[in-house]
């Protein structure tokens, strides 16, 4: 019976939900990006409109937004479904910060990579767990327009 009730909680809990849908994200993304880095970019650079691009930030563009419309998928849908907001704006509101996520991220690695010299499939997941707390909020706040008010009040009813 306690085991039941506090799946139940568990289950109903915003935050455990979130960390669901961004972990099946993160795992699309660390899947894709290896699989991108390790198989299909193996050159170390390459020339794109007259720019040399890693073959780490090839893989990790692409990568990084096959996670992101994973994420905003399961976020729409099983995380914060109760927001009135308008799913084109929901998306677009998802994408703008995605793409704030997508240039930290890049930051990140490329600092881990050439000034630590952490090998890039160590420096990806590396990237994305220190930036994955603060998506909570942004995406809770800005792309399903929902307070942080609303959340506790939800949780006291429960």
């Amino acid at each position: 019976m306690v085991e039941k009730i506090l799946s139940h909680k568990i289950i109903k809990n915003q935050v455990v939900r979130f960390i669901f849908s961004a972990g099946a994200g993160f795992l699309v993304d660390m899947l894709a990006f290896n699989l991108f880095f390790h198989y299909l970019f193996r050159n170390k650079t390459y020339q794109i409109n007259g720019f040399a691009i890693s073959n780490y930030a090839i893989s990790f563009s692409i990568s990084y937004f096959m996670g992101v419309v994973v994420n905003f998928l399961i976020t729409r849908y099983v995380v914060f479904s109760e927001s009135k907001l308008a799913p084109y704006k929901q998306f677009i509101r998802f994408a703008s910060v995605a793409i704030l996520g997508y240039f930290a991220n890049l930051l990140v690695i490329e600092f881990l990579v050439k000034e630590l010299g952490v090998y890039p499939t160590y420096a990806r997941p590396i990237a994305a767990l220190s930036l994955f707390f603060a998506s909570f909020f942004v995406h809770k706040l800005f792309s399903f327009s929902l307070s942080l008010r609303h959340h506790a009040v939800q949780s006291h009813n429960e």
